[in-house]
């Protein structure tokens, strides 16, 4: 089974591994890619994000023609009240059709937040509050503020077995 990420990023690339191997049984070949994503470095929506996610799945497929499936995963933030939640959205397509699932949302504290509608990226605020480096590579915000209990690919691993459900019982669902 050959698996297409649209991107570098470790933990997607994990992520990936991970939930295909939960639900398919088997440890799948992964393999990634660098393709942009079409959206803003920070997706600011739910919207934002789930294109960001459509967008690299759809730039993968054109790149690499030869897998059985291409995985977006587009993390984002929106706002929740005063604050901002942070999620991910998780698209993955075959030849025949395609699903998609979205992460749980978490909380981000006000000085995040007002970093975010300042204009940075989530994951260089992180970095910054912490003292750490290249965190979205590693446990992510959730990693950080969890203090380790919840990590990026945890996260990401959960929308990814959800996403893989069309392709498990692909009668019950509608070719695209």
């Amino acid at each position: 089974m050959k698996v297409v990420v649209a991107s570098h990023n470790p933990v997607k690339l994990r992520a990936a591994a991970e939930g295909f191997r939960m639900a398919f049984g088997r440890q799948p070949q992964v393999r990634g890619i660098a393709v942009p994503s079409g959206v803003a470095d920070q997706p600011m929506t739910d919207e934002e994000t789930l294109q960001g996610a459509l967008n690299r799945v759809a730039a993968a497929k054109k790149r690499v023609a030869d897998a059985d499936y291409w995985v977006g995963i587009e993390g984002g933030v929106q706002p929740s009240g005063r604050l901002m939640e942070a999620f991910a959205w998780v698209v993955i397509a075959s030849a025949k059709r395609m699903a998609r699932a979205r992460s749980a949302a978490f909380p981000l504290p006000l000085p995040v937040v007002e970093a975010l509608r300042a204009g940075q990226e989530l994951g260089q605020i992180m970095d910054a509050l912490f003292g750490e480096s290249h965190s979205k590579h590693k446990g992510g915000a959730i990693g950080l503020l969890s203090k380790g209990a919840i990590t990026r690919t945890t996260l990401y691993v959960q929308p990814v077995v959800m996403a893989c459900i069309p392709f498990l019982y692909p009668e019950w669902y509608p070719e695209w």
